[in-house]
C-alpha cells in the first residue's frame, strides 16, 4: 500500500515511521524545510517506547503533489490548517483513494468530508502520545488503542486492510461504528488535558500531582461531558472522566502537543478543542466557565508570542 502522511510533526512521524519500518511505502508531507531535508538526507529518528533507531528509507516532501496518488492519505496537520492543507494535496487523491484523520478536536471531519466526500473518509482517534524533539527526530512517549471506523458506521474490505496495516506497524487497533462518540471521546481527553499542560508547563500525568489542576480537569471534562450529552452524542466510555485521568497515567511523560505549540510558539488548536466546547455550549444555551476561561488564557499566550519577538526575547 502506498501511504502519504499528511502532516509529519510529532505524530505524523510516528505513524508514517512505524509504517516505513513495516514495509509499507511511505511518504512524509511537511512545510517545515529542515524537517523535511534532515529526515531525507539522514533519515527518521525515533526514540522513547521501542528504544531508540533511524528508519531509513522513508521519503518526505514539501509539495505533496510530488508524492502522486497514492492509496491512503493520514491527515495529521492542526485542526485549523485542515481545509487548506486537504485542498492543497488533492494531487495525492486517485479514484480509489481513502483518507484517515487521526486529528484532534472537532470539525476536521466535516471539513475534509466537504473536500474529499465522506465516502472516502476514515475517522479516529489514536492514545499514542509523540514529541518532536527537532528537525527528523520524534520521542514516542505513550502508547494506547487506535480506534477508526468509517462514517456509515460500516465495515469494508479497505477498513479491514487497513486494521490489519496498522497492526502490522505495530498498533494496537480496534474499529467501531460509533465515530462521533470517538470523536467526541477523544476531545475530551484533550479538553482536560491540553490546556492545562499548556498553561502550567506540566507534562501530562504531572496534572494529576496537583489537586489544583486535578480540580480543574475535572471540571473542564465535566462540562465537555453535559454538551456532548445534549447533543446525543453516545460515548464509548462509561466514565469519561476516569479515563482522562488514565490517559494521563499512561503518557505521563508526554509533552502535550498543545504545550509544545507554546514552547515553539505556534498557533495552538484551543478552538477546536477547549473552545469547541464553548462554542457548542452557547448554541445549547449550556454553561461552561472553566473551558472558556482556559480558552481564554491560551489565545492571550498566543498574543503574546509576536509581543515577545518584538521585544527580541
Amino acid at each position: 500500500m502506498k501511504i502519504a502522511i499528511l502532516g509529519s510533526g510529532a505524530m505524523g512521524c510516528l505513524y508514517g515511521g512505524r509504517l516505513a519500518e513495516a514495509g509499507f511505502d511511505v511518504t512524509l508531507v511537511d512545510v517545515w524545510k529542515e524537517h523535511v531535508e534532515g529526515i531525507n538526507s539522514d533519515g527518521l529518528s525515533i526514540e522513547g517506547i521501542g528504544g531508540k533507531r533511524i528508519v531509513k528509507g522513508i521519503k518526505a516532501v514539501i509539495d505533496p503533489n510530488r508524492a502522486g496518488q497514492v492509496d491512503l492519505v493520514v491527515v495529521f496537520v492542526k485542526a485549523t490548517l485542515t481545509k487548506k492543507a486537504m485542498e492543497g494535496a488533492l494531487g495525492l487523491v486517485g479514484d480509489g483513494t481513502r483518507v484517515l484523520t487521526l486529528q484532534n478536536g472537532l470539525g476536521n471531519v466535516e471539513a475534509l468530508s466537504d473536500i474529499v466526500g465522506s465516502d472516502r473518509l476514515i475517522a479516529g482517534t489514536t492514545a499514542h502520545g509523540s514529541t518532536l524533539l527537532g528537525p527528523g527526530s520524534i520521542k514516542h512517549a505513550g502508547e494506547g488503542i487506535t480506534v477508526i471506523g468509517n462514517l456509515s458506521g460500516k465495515t469494508d474490505p479497505f477498513l479491514e486492510d487497513l486494521t490489519a496495516i496498522l497492526e502490522k506497524a505495530g498498533f494496537s487497533v480496534q474499529t467501531s461504528e460509533n465515530v462521533m462518540g470517538l470523536i467526541w471521546g477523544k476531545l475530551i481527553v484533550n479538553v482536560g488535558i491540553n490546556a492545562l499542560t499548556a498553561i502550567t508547563g506540566l507534562r501530562n500525568g504531572r496534572l494529576l500531582d496537583f489537586p489544583e489542576t486535578k480540580e480543574l480537569m475535572k471540571m473542564a471534562v465535566e462540562e465537555a461531558i453535559e454538551v456532548a450529552r445534549r447533543k446525543g452524542i453516545v460515548l464509548s466510555d462509561p466514565d469519561p472522566a476516569r479515563h482522562v485521568e488514565e490517559v494521563c497515567r499512561s503518557t505521563a511523560e508526554n509533552l502535550s502537543s498543545m504545550l509544545q505549540d507554546v514552547m515553539n510558539r505556534r498557533r495552538t488548536e484551543i478552538d477546536a478543542i477547549n473552545g469547541a466546547v464553548v462554542a457548542e455550549a452557547e448554541k445549547l444555551g449550556v454553561p461552561a466557565p472553566i473551558n472558556r476561561v482556559l480558552s481564554a488564557l491560551i489565545k492571550v499566550r498566543q498574543l503574546t508570542y509576536e509581543e515577545t519577538e518584538n521585544q527580541g526575547g
